[in-house]
């Protein structure tokens, strides 16, 4: 076991947890949030909407089947979802230092030090969870050695801009075309598209994708606050009186209940789990889904044109919007999720076959 050196978390409000360094040994600030999913951890700390914040993992034991290889397919990682950790820090309770999994090419510490990202482990989880589920999320700083830094609220910039490619981007060469507007996309949202026969163009997060020639448009998730995202916001405004099939996911989500004139808000602690219930509205259809969003849309905000299309049942915020006429939908949890459940992924399908209809 290499040698451990103290580190210690310090929320905005005073309250301080000490645990042990077991990644990069540097001090970092961030929006403390958590995430209650058994597995997956290389997922999560790929996903670009970690943006900024430092991830506490509620599960106790991470880090024992490592993190997996680095293969690609079809121009991209086969087993991450974007091409860098974008956590700030991780937090968790306890850290195995032995792995073992038939696809892991190293440990998540290796990891997590190649890419000069903080790690504690040996603290509670629970107590602080417990912190931020009554207080909400909060700012909180990662500090080693007694070095104090000043705290950073990455709601206050626009991640999207930081994570978004600059330049767009084909892949595959089906026969459906669809525009992919990266806000901070995973790449399983690519992969599950490239699966239907479709020819993809990525696009970035300012890009005025109605100016291509294009089948369908969709979405994506990622960081932030959305209404950093003012560009994004008119070219789907546009792309609504084109009038070609739309399909958000989370941040998409958001974007899309705005361009249509709704409103956000900001959750009290979010949703990151893989367990989240969602009932499709008008019928008694529940689905389990996973989820990783800081923001909500306002239900009530919707204009007439447009109804939820799912509900959460926790606390019965928004999980999904559909145009009442035309093919417009879109989910607030994600579909496509690799580490959670699958079944939803039929989502999808329903996006190529509005395409498909479309173009009849």
């Amino acid at each position: 076991m290499p040698e451990i050196k103290e580190i210690k978390l310090v929320l905005e409000d005073g309250t301080v947890f000490e645990g042990k360094s077991f990644g990069y040994h540097k001090s970092i600030a961030g929006e403390v949030v958590f995430n209650t999913a058994m597995t997956g951890y290389p997922e999560s700390l790929t996903d670009p909407s970690y943006k900024g914040q430092i991830l506490v993992s509620t599960f106790p034991l991470i880090g024992n089947y490592g993190v997996p290889k680095s293969d690609e397919e079809n121009g991209i990682p086969k087993f991450y979802e974007s091409d860098q950790i974008h956590i700030s820090g991780l937090i968790i309770s306890d850290y195995s230092f032995e792995y073992s999994h038939w696809n892991a090419e190293g440990s998540l510490r290796d990891w997590l030090i190649k890419n000069e990202i903080p790690g504690i482990f040996d603290i509670d989880t629970r107590a602080l969870t417990k912190v931020l589920r009554e207080k909400g999320s909060m700012l909180g700083k990662i500090l080693v050695d007694d070095t104090d830094i000043e705290q950073y609220d990455p709601n206050f910039d626009n991640l999207v801009a930081q994570v978004s490619i600059t330049e767009k981007k084909t892949y595959g060469n089906g026969k459906n075309k669809v525009v992919l507007v990266d806000t901070g996309a995973k790449y399983n949202i690519l992969r599950c598209l490239l699966k239907r026969d479709t020819t993809v163009t990525v696009v970035p997060w300012d890009y005025d994708f109605t100016q291509e020639d294009y089948d369908g448009v969709m979405l994506s998730n990622g960081p932030g606050n959305p209404e950093m995202c003012e560009a994004t916001i008119a070219n789907i405004k546009k792309a609504i009186e084109i009038g070609k099939p739309i399909f958000g996911i989370c941040l998409g989500n958001q974007l899309l209940g705005m361009a249509s004139g709704g409103k956000t808000y900001k959750l009290k602690y979010g949703h990151r789990a893989h367990n989240h219930p969602v009932i499709k509205v008008g019928t008694d259809s529940c689905y389990i889904t996973s989820q990783n969003h800081g923001y909500a849309l306002d239900n009530d905000s919707l204009t007439d044109d447009w109804e939820p299309y799912f509900i959460n049942v926790n606390d019965k915020s928004n999980e999904g919007i559909r145009h009442k006429s035309k093919p417009f939908f879109s989910t607030q949890f994600h579909p496509e999720a690799s580490s959670g459940p699958t079944d939803t992924e039929f989502l999808f399908d329903d996006f190529i076959k509005n395409i498909e209809d479309y173009k009849k």
